[in-house]
C-alpha cells in the first residue's frame, strides 16, 4: 500500500471535488456577472453616450481585456503551483477574484467621475482575469490528481460545473432584480447588489477550500524528484509545444459557443430583436441549470469511451446547431428560445465534460499545472475572450444572427481537426508522466 491510498479515498475525493466546486461556482459567479452586466447595463453606464450598439461594443471590450489578463495569470500561478503545490494558489485565486468583484459593485460611474470610471472598470477586470487564470488550472488538477483514475473524467468535470453554476447564480440574481425593480432603478443602483453579494460567496469559498487536503500526486512527485530545473514555462514550451496547441485548438469551439449561448444571447435579444432583459436571462437560467447536470455526465461517459469521442459529439454539435439556435431566437418564442440555449449547452457539455480531465493527461506532474493553464488561458484571448466582440460586430455589420452562426461552425471545424490529430489520453497514469 503506498501512502497516497488513504487520501484516495471516496470520502477525501467527494470533499476535494466539494471545495472544487464552490470555489470554481464562486470565481465563475464573478466573471460572468460582468458578462452579463457587460451586455445589458455597463454600455450605458461606464462609456459616453451614443449609438447604442456602439455602446455594448466598449463594454465587450472590457470584458475582452480579462481573457488577456487570463494567461499572465495562468503563468504565474502555475509557476508557483508547479513549485509549491495546488491548495495554496487556489486560495490566493480566490481571495483576488472576490476583492475585484466587490470594488466594481462601489465604482462610480462615468456621469459621476467621466473617463476614470472605464478605466478604473478596465483594471478590476484584469484583476479578474488574473485570478481566474489561476484558478481553473489549480481546481481541476487538485481533483484529478486525487481521484480514482477510472473515474477521474467524472471527478474532473465537476469543476467544471461551477462555470453553470456561477452562470446559473449570476442570472438568477440579475434576472431577479430586473423582475422587481424599474429600468431607472436597476440602472441607477441595483446592477451593484450581485457584485458586493459577491464578498458572502467568496467566504463561503474560502471555509471549504481551506479544508481540503494537496494533492497526493503532486506531494509523491516533489518527495521523488528534485525541483524543475528551468522555468515551468520554459519546459511546457520545448517540451510540450503540441499539447499546448492541442488544448488551445480544443478550446475554440468550446469556449466562444459558451459565450455566444450565454452572454451575446441578451444583446442579441435586446438589440436585434427588441426583447426585454429578462427573455434571454430567464431562458439562460433554464439553459445553465441542465448544463450542470449535463456536464458530469459527458465527463462520465469519457471514462468509458474516451475523451475523443465524447468532446467530438460536442464539437460537431455545437457547429451544427448554431444555425438553429439562431433561427429558434428569431421567433421571439421563449419557450423556442429556452430550448434554443439549453440545448446548446447540452452539446457545449460534451466537449467542457471531458475537457479536465483530457487537458490534465497531457502534460507531466512536474509541469502540469503551468501546463494546462497556459493551453486553456492561451485559447481564451482569441476564443471566449473576442467572442462577444467579434459576435456584436457581426451583428452589427450584417444585421444578421446567421453569420455568428457561421462564426461558430468555423470555430468548430478547427476544435474537431485539433482532438482528432492528438492520440486517445484516458488511459494515462498521472504518476508516471
Amino acid at each position: 500500500m503506498t501512502t497516497t491510498e488513504p487520501v484516495r479515498t471516496r470520502t477525501s475525493i467527494v470533499r476535494v471535488v466539494g471545495a472544487s466546486l464552490v470555489g470554481t461556482t464562486v470565481e465563475w459567479y464573478d466573471f460572468f456577472l460582468y458578462g452579463v452586466a457587460a451586455s445589458v447595463v455597463f454600455g450605458d453606464l461606464f462609456f459616453p453616450k451614443g449609438e447604442q450598439l456602439t455602446g455594448t461594443l466598449l463594454s465587450f471590450a472590457t470584458f475582452a481585456v480579462g481573457f488577456f489578463a487570463r494567461p499572465i495569470g495562468g503563468v504565474v500561478f502555475g509557476h508557483f503551483g508547479d513549485r509549491l503545490g495546488r491548495k495554496q494558489l487556489l486560495v490566493l485565486s480566490l481571495l483576488m477574484m472576490g476583492v475585484a468583484t466587490f470594488a466594481i459593485g462601489l465604482l462610480p460611474t462615468y456621469a459621476q467621475v467621466g473617463a476614470l470610471a472605464p478605466i478604473l472598470l478596465t483594471v478590476l477586470r484584469l484583476v479578474q482575469g488574473f485570478a481566474l487564470g489561476g484558478e481553473w488550472g489549480g481546481a481541476v488538477l487538485i481533483v484529478s490528481e486525487h481521484g480514482d483514475p477510472a473515474r477521474r473524467g467524472f471527478w474532473a468535470s465537476w469543476p467544471q460545473a461551477g462555470a453553470p453554476a456561477g452562470q446559473l447564480i449570476a442570472n438568477g440574481v440579475l434576472a431577479g432584480l430586473a423582475a422587481f425593480q424599474s429600468d431607472a432603478a436597476f440602472n441607477a443602483w441595483g446592477w451593484r447588489i450581485p457584485f458586493l453579494l459577491s464578498a458572502v460567496l467568496v467566504l463561503v469559498g474560502l471555509w471549504v477550500r481551506l479544508r481540503i487536503e494537496e494533492s497526493p500526486v503532486f506531494q509523491e512527485a516533489r518527495a521523488k524528484h528534485e525541483p524543475v530545473d528551468k522555468l515551468p514555462i520554459i519546459e511546457v514550451i520545448t517540451r510540450y509545444p503540441r499539447e499546448v496547441l492541442t488544448a488551445m485548438g480544443a478550446r475554440m469551439a468550446e469556449n466562444v459557443s459558451y459565450y455566444i449561448f450565454t452572454i451575446v444571447i441578451a444583446t442579441y435579444a435586446k438589440e436585434h430583436l427588441g426583447m426585454g432583459k429578462s427573455f434571454a436571462l430567464n431562458a439562460v437560467l433554464i439553459g445553465a441549470a441542465v448544463h450542470f447536470f449535463a456536464i458530469p455526465m459527458w465527463g462520465a461517459l469519457s471514462d468509458r469511451i474516451g475523451r475523443r469521442p465524447v468532446y467530438l459529439i460536442g464539437a460537431v454539435g455545437v457547429g451544427v446547431w448554431g444555425f438553429l439556435f439562431v433561427a429558434l431566437l428569431d421567433t421571439k418564442n421563449f419557450a423556442l428560445a429556452a430550448l434554443a440555449v439549453t440545448v446548446g449547452l447540452v452539446l457545449h457539455g460534451a466537449m467542457y465534460g471531458p475537457q479536465a480531465a483530457f487537458f490534465t493527461e497531457l502534460f507531466g506532474t512536474r509541469v502540469r499545472y503551468s501546463g494546462v493553464s497556459i493551453g486553456y488561458q492561451l485559447a481564451s484571448i482569441i476564443a471566449g475572450g473576442l467572442a462577444p466582440f467579434i459576435a456584436v460586430a457581426l451583428l452589427k455589420a450584417y444585421d444578421s444572427g446567421y453569420a455568428i452562426a457561421v462564426y461558430v461552425a468555423v470555430c468548430a471545424v478547427i476544435s474537431i481537426v485539433a482532438v482528432t490529430s492528438y492520440t486517445e489520453t484516458r488511459r494515462r497514469d498521472l504518476t508516471t508522466l
